[in-house]
């Protein structure tokens, strides 16, 4: 009977302590989005390995767990700033840069699953629990939103250029799965392993943030200029808004495909004109 009392004072101590690490937890966390910046948006490798380094060295003085799980998401941003984040659709390139994304995903989740033992980092494709009624009407929603904004983005600022023109069969077949499979992989890293990792130390919306920035920073460098940060931003903050509420890998990546989908189709059409006249700009 006297447990009791005493386990309750215990939670209420360590409810207590949340906030002030949470608090703790987002220099570091923060630095890393900044790394982030740096490494992709303002391509300055030796800034943003530097600040990188800071971030690890201040979480270290925080937490084992903060350091480690910082240090993951550490990982997948070298992987990444070391090779040409370009949207080049040649065979070499695809298959560094390919090497680069699985290498920036495959080592945290291998280290979370088999060396921490944490299993933090998940992929859920089948959750089996079904799409909700709005959860499904926005899907056909992307469609309509993509095909009003991507044109009109992509074909007005000239950003299309940043693309390779291809009008050749094996072409945009190349350009078809780059497109997708950046887009998964956008998913992989950006929610699935640093937003998931970040929000073990913060609140939701700090950890949504922070890898917004870096979600953002990376499509920057990819060749998404002009205004495209005030929406790839938003973008981001409500593919992991959904990941939270949803829980399912395979609803964001739908989502996004369908985005990419478009994108697709009017970078097929910037180049070829006369191909997939549907679109208003």
């Amino acid at each position: 009977m006297r447990q009791q009392p005493q386990a309750q004072a215990d939670t209420a101590v360590a409810a207590a302590g949340q906030p002030a690490a949470a608090s703790l937890s987002l220099l570091p966390a923060a630095l890393v989005s900044a790394s982030g910046f740096l490494l992709f948006a303002w391509q300055d490798r030796l800034s943003g390995f530097l600040l990188l380094a800071t971030a690890l060295a201040v979480a270290a003085f925080i937490s084992r767990r903060l350091l480690v799980d910082l240090a993951l998401i550490g990982v997948g941003l070298t992987a990444m700033s070391l090779v040409p984040i370009t949207t080049d659709i040649s065979t070499e390139h695809m298959a560094v840069m390919g090497t680069a994304m699985v290498l920036a995903v495959g080592i945290p989740y291998s280290v979370s699953r088999f060396v921490t033992r944490d299993h933090a980092i998940r992929f859920p494709i089948r959750t089996g629990t079904p799409w909700t009624r709005a959860e499904k009407w926005y899907l056909p929603a992307v469609l309509v939103i993509g095909y009003a904004l991507m044109p009109v983005y992509m074909i007005s600022t000239g950003v299309y250029n940043n693309w390779p023109a291809v009008s050749d069969p094996d072409g945009i077949i190349r350009l078809f799965l780059g497109t997708n499979v950046l887009g998964i992989w956008d998913e992989l890293f950006f929610i699935c392993t640093a937003f998931t990792l970040l929000r073990r130390h913060l609140p939701d919306w700090q950890a949504n943030l922070l890898q917004a920035v870096l979600f953002t920073s990376f499509l920057w460098e990819l060749g998404f200029h002009a205004w495209a940060p005030f929406f790839i931003f938003p973008f981001a903050l409500l593919q992991a808004r959904l990941f939270t509420v949803t829980k399912s890998l395979s609803y964001i990546v739908s989502v996004h495909l369908l985005f990419d989908f478009v994108l697709f189709l009017v970078l097929v059409h910037a180049h070829n004109r006369e191909w997939i006249s549907i679109f208003l700009y």
